[in-house]
This record gives C-alpha cells, structure tokens and sequence, in this order.
C-alpha cells in the first residue's frame, strides 16, 4: 500500500503544488459537541437531500431545497412519523419538489432510524458525536440497516455535509482503491467497507490529516 505522502506529492504535482491542493482539500469539519447540538430536523434534512440528489443532478435539488423543507415540515422527525396516505399524494403532486414516490415514502423511515439510534443519547447527533472515528464504514452500516435507501453514498454525504469527518466510495476513490488491491471484496460489502477503513485509518496515522481531506486527496492524485 502507498504511503500517504507518496498520494499526496502526486496529487500536489497533479493541480499545481501544495498550496492549490489545500485549498481544495480544505473541509470544515464539526467538533463532537458541534456535532451532538445538530437537531434531528437537520439531519433529516441532510440525509433527504442526498437521497434525492442520488441518481440526480445535485444542482437543481439544492436550488428546490427551501420547496422541500416547506413540503416536508421543516423534516421535523415527529412530523414525519404522522404523515398518512393523504400527505403522500399531496407530496406526490407538489411540483416544488422533484416527486419520486419511492424516496418520498423513505422519509418517514428515515425518521423512525434517527430517532430510534439517537434516544439512547438524547439526539441522534449526539450519537454520531460518539461513534468510534476509526469505524465511519460501521458508521454506515448502521445507518444503511435501520433506515431506508441510505446506502452506497448516500449516508456518508449527509454525514459529510453536517461536518462529519468521513470519507466516501466516489468514482476516483473507488478507482484508487480497487486498482491498488487495497481492497479484496466489493465496496458495498462489509470485508470491502473495512478493508477499506484499515487503509484510511493507516493513512490517518501517516498523516495525521482528517479522513474527508485524505478523501479528497486520493481522488485529486489520479482524477
């Protein structure tokens, strides 16, 4: 396995030295009481837009992201759990929105697993502040088992983009790492999602950089 400062000199020698890659390597990251003081509402929130920008051009759901907040309740979990069959066919008509009846119906699903996971802890961000950092694939797992359609990137972007340090299986990280035999299993298997994390955990402690920005720098290294 390459040594991470090997990745990173590519990846500096590839977009115009060290100074250009920190700038796009830069991620602001949550600390965990950051994390922890996140309402479920939000996160929620983050893990519909993911799902709907799945398969999806990713502008045009952030541009109708206030629609869907309106159409949704603010994502409040609560809510979300009282929706019935007449809500479904008014959200299924609401042209402010992009109407996917599948991804639609996930949402009160998904807010049954955020509640569920986060009240042993008093709120799920709460319960991802304590999650293992060195186990983020378990991380996804368990997102992935009690919610609905949140896997592949699915759940790691809505983690992500709340500023939780993570890494994801784009095009050029999967690339890298198939091409490399880092890992011996599919990605979407467990063997593949923890090979996977042994080698970022390795490289996290070559590095001592964040797993998001060691991420961005094997993509940036080859793509």
């Amino acid at each position: 396995m390459e040594h991470f400062n090997d990745i990173y000199q590519r990846a500096c020698e590839r977009h115009g030295g060290e100074a250009i890659l920190k700038t796009l390597i830069a991620s602001p990251l949550a600390s965990d009481a950051e994390l922890a003081a996140i309402t479920d509402d939000r996160w929620l929130s983050s893990f519909t837009m993911s799902l709907f920008q799945s398969g999806f051009v990713w502008r045009v759901i952030r541009n109708k992201w206030p629609e869907f907040e309106r159409a949704f309740f603010g994502f409040d979990p609560e809510k979300m759990l009282m929706l019935d069959e007449s809500h479904f066919e008014r959200l299924n008509n609401d042209t402010g929105i992009v109407r996917h009846a599948k991804k639609i119906a996930a949402v009160p699903a998904n807010a049954r697993m955020i509640l569920d996971l986060g009240q042993p802890y008093g709120g799920f961000g709460a319960f991802v502040a304590q999650w293992p950092k060195e186990d983020m694939t378990g991380l996804w797992m368990m997102i992935k088992k009690h919610g609905q359609l949140l896997g592949g990137n699915i759940g790691p972007y809505g983690l992500r983009r709340l500023g939780v340090d993570t890494f994801a299986f784009t095009h050029d990280v999967s690339a890298y790492l198939r091409h490399h035999n880092i890992v011996g299993a599919g990605l979407g298997s467990k063997k593949g999602m923890q090979q996977a994390q042994a080698a970022f955990n390795e490289w996290h402690q070559q590095s001592g950089a964040s797993l998001t920005e060691i991420s961005k720098t094997i993509a940036l290294s080859i793509g």
